[in-house]
């Protein structure tokens, strides 16, 4: 009978391990991801700044500046899911990445010293962002890892622990920008 109660304690205590062990993780990502959030909310607050001083500074095809807009709109919306979050931030990389293109064609932008530091400080948070990413992909890699692996899985599927996304770059966002055609609109 003792026996019997000391194995029964030590299955309790590896699945208080694992539970734990998953929990943190899943806080791990939720914490990486917030910071990856405000990031992105501090993207989203320079956009006006420099879509304001672009128009103001060049007569520039009005598309690109409302698409720009419009998605960080889109994205400043109360209630949005990781995944939608995500998807949004992906959607922005091109059209942001090809208003960063543009002006450093425009010489008469690039002297600008306001347009300068916000383009180093865009720069800037692409940075921080495409680290945060790194650091909220690998932090979701393996809790996925530690929900799929064998026994966390059990445990994992006991207590309903979901598995995460991992924040992608979409494939017209790898391509290089043609500048060329980018002018032409």
């Amino acid at each position: 009978m003792t026996q019997f109660l000391i194995a029964v304690a030590i299955v309790a205590v590896v699945g208080i391990l694992i539970y734990n062990t998953l929990v943190a993780r899943r806080n791990q990502c939720d914490n990486i991801f917030a910071s990856i959030d405000a990031l992105l909310k501090k993207r989203y607050n320079l956009i006006p700044n420099l879509v304001s001083l672009v128009k103001e500074s060049m007569a520039y095809e009005k598309g690109l500046l409302e698409k720009v807009t419009a998605l960080r709109a889109k994205a400043m919306q109360p209630d949005l899911s990781p995944e939608q979050k995500i998807a949004i931030a992906d959607e922005l990389a091109r059209p942001l990445h090809g208003l960063m293109v543009a002006v450093e064609n425009y010489p008469e932008l690039k002297a600008s010293e306001q347009i300068s530091q916000l383009m180093r400080s865009l720069n800037e948070i692409e940075e921080q962002i495409a680290a945060a990413r790194r650091a909220y992909n690998q932090a979701v890699t393996d809790y996925n890892n530690a929900r799929q692996m064998f026994p966390s899985s059990l445990i994992a599927g006991w207590f309903s622990f979901e598995s995460k996304p991992l924040f992608e770059i979409p494939e017209e966002v790898r391509e290089n920008i043609d500048v060329q055609e980018l002018l032409k609109r």
